[in-house]
């Protein structure tokens, strides 16, 4: 039974993104402002991954039987505090004085596209992609290593339709090697970053799965990869 439901919730989520990125490219053209055209493919699909993710999220969380009022997607802005080593290394003493004094008024407000909340606890920073790069993948990675600074337990998720950052991160493989260039800005940085791509095949800038020609189906497979993925961190 729990099977049969599990499949119809993830066959809706196939039946949206049938729906919606086959119905971007003629909404874009419906627009009267031709210079508006791409803004208008960003945002449907920067808005579809968010709301696949938010789904993702409540369905894993069903299947291992939490309970609903448990999980919260509110997003909140988090606070990122100043470094006190940092404002004791600063050289002036007018300027030392000053932030010392307004402390409490020197911190950078940050947030993802969606925070999962378990019994009021920040679980899961998620960020959502129409596809990503390896330029991106440094903000990415900045403000997670930023985060991790307010909540050091917290975990990460990068959600993609499709990817950009080379390596086998687009296919099916169990195991996935990554890339030489990913890789490496991860050993950077002291994240454990779960990349969850949704489409197969490397994403080609000319190419554009909006278009009926280049359109990508959405394999329920990648979806229970995800979930598996999300059920893991939820634990």
């Amino acid at each position: 039974m729990e099977q049969k439901k599990q499949s119809k919730e993830v066959l809706s989520l196939i039946n949206a993104y049938e729906f919606l990125v086959k119905g971007i490219d003629i909404k874009a053209k419906d627009n009267t402002d031709d210079r508006a055209y791409g803004g208008v493919i960003r945002a449907g699909k920067g808005l579809l991954v968010e709301s696949m993710a938010k789904s993702l999220v409540e369905i894993a969380w069903k299947e291992m039987g939490g309970k609903q009022e448990r999980l919260s997607l509110e997003k909140q802005t988090v606070k990122i505090p100043i470094k006190p080593e940092y404002v004791d290394k600063i050289k002036s003493p007018e300027i030392k004085e000053y932030i010392k004094k307004n402390i409490s008024d020197f911190y950078y407000t940050l947030k993802t596209d969606v925070h999962v909340y378990i019994d009021g606890k920040f679980k899961i920073a998620i960020e959502c992609k129409a596809y990503t790069e390896n330029a991106m993948m440094k903000r990415i990675l900045v403000d997670f290593t930023l985060f991790k600074q307010v909540y050091p337990d917290l975990s990460f998720i990068l959600l993609q339709l499709e990817s950009q950052l080379g390596g086998d991160y687009s296919t099916n493989n169990g195991v996935k090697y990554g890339s030489p260039s990913t890789h490496t800005l991860l050993s950077y940085f002291d994240i454990d970053l779960n990349i969850i791509t949704l489409l197969g095949g490397e994403r080609k800038v000319d190419k554009p799965i909006h278009k009926p020609e280049y359109y990508k189906s959405l394999r329920a497979e990648s979806l229970m990869t995800a979930l598996d993925v999300f059920k893991k961190l939820l634990q």
